[in-house]
């Protein structure tokens, strides 16, 4: 399938760039029923910074699984993470924790805003623990509204937006903090096909325009067309990448 016509340009090849993400032989193993079940068995892993990227691969793969260590949700059992030249496995979980808020946009599939608070108070939550000023911070949240066309719903609670609109919210509240890297798991799971299409577009043009480094987790080849890269797991490993 041909990469959509809002895909970002490949990359110049003479164009060097720093290494954002380098995963050495990770392992993660989670004991259930005082049995182990291993779902990440030895991946390694570098994306360069402002690469678009989409991890493919079938249910129970451990797509989700490499997500969340990506994020600083989850750590591995074994091997190394390196975000930005730091090694994320000698930082202890504030320094994690700082490092994930400050680095990372997370958008997910289920939307996560808060049911009782504006749209724009739901993009400033992750600024909330920056340390730009309030003022500041409240400019930022209602020019990121306003580049995904929501500037007019800015004081509307999530109920009161459509699905596709409150993924844009979700977008927005990512980069809120002016991360390096936006990580989207199943970004349009609950979206149908126009407004998926209008989310990937979104995307495409905070890697393109701003730079930012993208990893979309996705099942959905058409979401993977957006993407320059399309890596595969498969069993836990690293099938193509």
């Amino acid at each position: 399938m041909n990469a959509p016509a809002d895909a970002p340009a490949a990359p110049a090849a003479s164009r060097a760039r720093e290494t954002l993400i380098e995963l050495a032989d990770v392992t993660r193993t989670y004991v259930m029923a005082d049995t182990p079940h291993t779902v990440l068995a030895g991946v390694t892993l570098d994306i360069a910074a402002g690469e678009f990227a989409a991890i493919m691969g079938p249910s129970g793969s451990g797509k989700s699984t490499l997500l969340h260590i990506l994020g600083l949700l989850d750590r591995p059992t074994s091997g190394s993470y390196r975000l930005g030249g730091r090694d994320t496995g000698k930082l202890d979980d504030d320094a994690l924790s700082r490092l994930r808020n400050q680095a990372i946009g997370f958008v997910f599939q289920s939307f996560y805003l808060v049911p009782y608070a504006t749209a724009l108070d739901n993009v400033l939550l992750p600024g909330l623990y920056s340390d730009t000023p309030g003022a500041a911070l409240r400019r930022r949240g209602e020019a990121l509204l306003a580049q995904v066309g929501l500037s007019a719903q800015a004081g509307h609670k999530p109920s009161q937006l459509s699905g596709g609109q409150q993924q844009r919210v979700a977008l927005a509240r990512a980069l809120v903090n002016d991360p390096d890297l936006i990580l989207a798991d199943e970004p349009t799971g609950q979206l149908d096909s126009a407004t998926s299409a209008e989310i990937m577009g979104l995307l495409a043009t905070v890697n393109r325009e701003a730079g930012k480094t993208v990893i979309v987790v996705t099942h959905d080849q058409a979401t993977a067309a957006y993407a320059r890269r399309q890596i595969l797991v498969h069993d836990g490993r690293i099938a193509k990448s």
